[in-house]
């Protein structure tokens, strides 16, 4: 049973995303064929892929940066987490919050630092499946390879009635298809998804179903396995159906490609974890712990998967991961250079003159925490600056009552002289 997703992707979010993705692999496939006359997918995958990581590149330098800076913090963070380890009332909570932000602060840097470059790249790995689910959507070209097919179809009296006869025969699940619409162009993307998504052996009953076009078929069939095969895989169909449709032609070569996607996809994943730097924590991290969880999981996760979806999905995953391996072996050698104590002075004046573009000056924060200081300083054990300060203006409010010649009176008048005299 094989799902369809019709023509393109159509969410708010990753919509867009997809569309951006495959008019590049578009562009990149109409000049791999124009240059030098290659027409595969398999190929275009991975070229989109170095394209997109190279352009995320600068934000791997910045979380490589900030993973490295991570290791000297946690000496410090570790103890401040010892610090309040086992209060848990709201005051030392805040403490703890407001002594780590300090130390986040110190050395420059965000305690989400780390998570931009995972908020970017999911969105691009699912709008990623759309695309490589539905290549004829997105690649120009491959859609022009049904472009006799469907004229075919859709010239054959009742199509309509025989082609959704085939999709139910034949258990191919499909969403909203309407074979009998008036809108031509729609109808045909109908039957150009439900061509591209019926597997090899669905082209045998197609040729039953419209007999006349048996070699438009054929010919449709060949130079559609010419662009979609990769290392004789065909990347439009999963790794778990070439397993079952191999062994049961006793194909078992193209089985074991089949199986190596996901077991080289897991291996690729290993390697790009091995050689990301971490944090020696000693069991006292709990946020690295989890990472170390996810770290283990992610890659039993990607071998799982590889088995169901696409193989140029599996294909862009273990790309990926080698070329995510090659950037963090020389990023690496790179970081074993740096001098952090640089890093953290332009992150600490990058910090500095963020604040004061918002108008908080370290000076004015100074100067506020002096006033503070001064105002609850004792002068003695029962008395405050401010306390003073209270008691003087009620004394000068008792004063200004006073009788005329009164000793008061008198004291008011060089009081006020003096006040005249100091303006």
């Amino acid at each position: 049973m094989t799902d369809i997703i019709l023509t393109q992707y159509s969410g708010k979010i990753l919509g867009p995303i997809a569309r951006f993705l495959g008019w590049i692999m578009n562009g990149l496939y109409v000049f791999m064929d124009n240059v030098f006359g290659i027409q595969n997918i398999g190929l275009s995958i991975i070229i989109l892929t170095i394209v997109i990581y190279a352009c995320l590149f600068p934000l791997t330098y910045k979380q490589q940066k900030f993973s490295k800076l991570s290791m000297k913090m946690q000496p410090e963070l570790q103890a401040v987490q010892q610090k309040y380890k086992n209060k848990k009332d709201q005051a030392s909570m805040q403490k703890m919050q407001e002594e780590t932000q300090m130390i986040y602060q110190k050395y420059g840097v965000s305690p989400t630092g780390s998570c931009v470059q995972m908020l970017i790249q999911m969105p691009i790995l699912f709008a990623l499946y759309r695309v490589f689910y539905n290549v004829p959507a997105y690649v120009s070209s491959v859609k022009d390879i049904f472009t006799n097919a469907v004229d075919g179809i859709m010239n054959t009296s009742g199509f309509a009635d025989t082609m959704t006869k085939f999709v139910s025969d034949n258990k191919i699940m499909v969403t909203g298809v309407d074979f009998t619409g008036s809108d031509k162009t729609v109808v045909g993307n109908y039957i150009i998804d439900t061509l591209y998504k019926m597997g090899s052996n669905g082209w045998d009953a197609l040729k039953d179903s419209f007999s006349s076009l048996g070699d438009v078929f054929t010919t449709t069939q060949t130079n559609l396995d010419h662009v979609n095969n990769f290392l004789g895989l065909n990347i439009g169909e999963t790794p778990w159906h070439i397993m079952k449709s191999s062994f049961a032609a006793g194909s078992y070569l193209l089985m074991i490609g089949a199986i190596l996607i996901p077991v080289i996809s897991y291996l690729s994943q290993v390697l790009n974890i091995k050689l990301m730097p971490t944090a020696n924590n000693n069991g006292n991290d709990q946020m690295a712990n989890q990472m170390k969880t996810m770290n283990m999981m992610m890659p039993l996760f990607s071998f799982v998967m590889c088995f169901t979806v696409p193989v140029g999905l599996g294909i862009y995953w273990i790309a990926g991961a080698v070329i995510r391996s090659i950037q963090q072996f020389f990023l690496n050698k790179h970081m074993e250079k740096i001098n952090l104590d640089d890093i953290i002075a332009k992150n600490q004046e990058k910090a500095e003159k963020k604040r004061e573009k918002m108008g908080i000056y370290q000076n004015q924060i100074t100067n506020a925490a002096k006033m503070s200081t001064k105002a609850n300083t004792t002068l003695s054990h029962d008395m405050t600056y401010a306390e003073k300060e209270k008691m003087i203006e009620e004394a000068n409010a008792k004063r200004s009552g006073a009788k005329s010649g009164s000793m008061a009176a008198k004291a008011n008048m060089v009081r006020d002289f003096n006040e005249r005299n100091n303006k």
